[in-house]
């Protein structure tokens, strides 16, 4: 590659993004940064403004850095889905949304109007391109890998991307990050979700929902033979897997196994109960492999800091398949992503529909 080609980084605030840029420009790249506002209360703008941030106190790690409002979208496309999903009874994920829908369409139209040859994020996560295609792969440090959230990207898009720190740990950035005199080098990473205060999504949906609580409190919890042990507050402020909070007595742990939104219904039993070994996910989107049209096996992860298990995928339609896993699942969470690996490879990955259990308990 010519070393002079220009990469548009996404600027976060943080160590990754930071480091990120640095990397590039000690490998030759001419750097412009990025920050894309996602929580003005004004709508989007697609004028660039010069941002006065300055990643690195080491002059020879100075770029310029611009900023693209994208509050309007984020709030339609991410914060919006977020509450529809709660309310539909399921489990969202607004990160891996918000890296399609907001941040990769952010940086490819920076780098349109930047004239960017490509972009770059801060993810731990890697690009193998070898062969003329691009294979999205899981970061070197299995701590850190981010390669979860990223199932939503296309080709093309991964194609003019770079994760310069996938092939570190979280522990050598920290020693680049000092190296190169970045500012937050010393940052304690945020785990929250950015609209969320103190993430707690309870609050929020209560805030943002006007009238929410007083409509749907007061509906049953039932067990698996349908018996009513106490009432809820709001099933969108339950999630299957859940145990404490219920505001119910049981000789034995009980948890939520199901909402049934449409009676204002939880279910609630025993762990075992929590225990699938199919799933129906949707919204398919293929990276490493064109779309199946036979059964094919892979492993999966149904959450970020899920352990891998293996898998029969089968085909059931243009965009939604059946996952059989060779072994029980635990509190598989529709609106939860199930993405799937071929050793260090994505090869895909959907939105959760459906958890399918060998019979329906308790449904009357």
């Amino acid at each position: 590659m010519t070393k002079q080609e220009h990469v548009i980084v996404g600027i976060s605030g943080g160590v990754d993004s930071a480091v990120a840029a640095c990397v590039l420009i000690e490998k030759g790249y001419r750097v412009t940064g990025l920050h894309i506002k996602v929580l003005d209360h004004s709508d989007d703008s697609l004028e660039l403004e010069k941002s006065p941030l300055i990643i690195s106190d080491l002059p020879e790690y100075h770029f310029t850095v611009y900023s693209l409002n994208l509050s309007g979208s984020f709030r339609r496309k991410i914060m919006g889905y977020f509450q529809q999903d709660y309310l539909s009874g399921r489990t969202p994920n607004p990160c891996m949304v918000c890296n399609k829908l907001i941040k990769w369409s952010g940086l490819l139209k920076g780098a349109a109007l930047l004239e960017g040859n490509y972009v770059a994020t801060g993810h731990y996560a890697r690009i193998d391109r070898l062969g003329g295609s691009c294979r999205l792969l899981k970061g070197t440090d299995a701590g850190k890998d981010q390669s979860y959230f990223l199932w939503m990207l296309s080709r093309d898009e991964l194609s003019k991307t770079f994760f310069p720190v996938g092939e570190f740990t979280k522990k050598e950035v920290r020693e680049l990050a000092q190296r190169f005199g970045v500012r937050s080098a010393e940052k304690k990473e945020s785990q929250e979700i950015c609209f969320v205060p103190d993430n707690n999504y309870r609050t929020f949906l209560k805030s943002s929902v006007p009238g929410l609580s007083e409509k749907l409190k007061g509906g049953e919890i039932v067990d698996a033979e349908g018996k009513v042990l106490g009432h809820h507050s709001g099933y969108p402020f339950y999630t299957v897997g859940q145990r404490k909070g219920l505001g119910i007595s049981s000789p034995a742990p009980l948890y939520v196994n199901r909402l049934e939104t449409e009676k204002n219904r939880i279910h609630v039993g025993d762990k075992t109960m929590l225990e699938c070994r199919k799933l129906i996910a949707e919204g398919m989107n293929w990276i490493g492999v064109p779309p199946p049209s036979v059964p094919i096996r892979a492993s999966a992860r149904i959450r970020y800091r899920d352990i891998e298990e293996a898998c029969t995928i089968i085909p059931a339609g243009k965009k939604n398949i059946e996952v059989v896993f060779d072994r029980p699942k635990q509190s598989v969470t529709p609106g939860q992503a199930v993405v799937f690996y071929r050793d260090d490879e994505v090869i895909g990955g959907g939105i959760i529909s459906e958890a399918v259990q060998e019979s329906a308990p308790g449904s009357q």
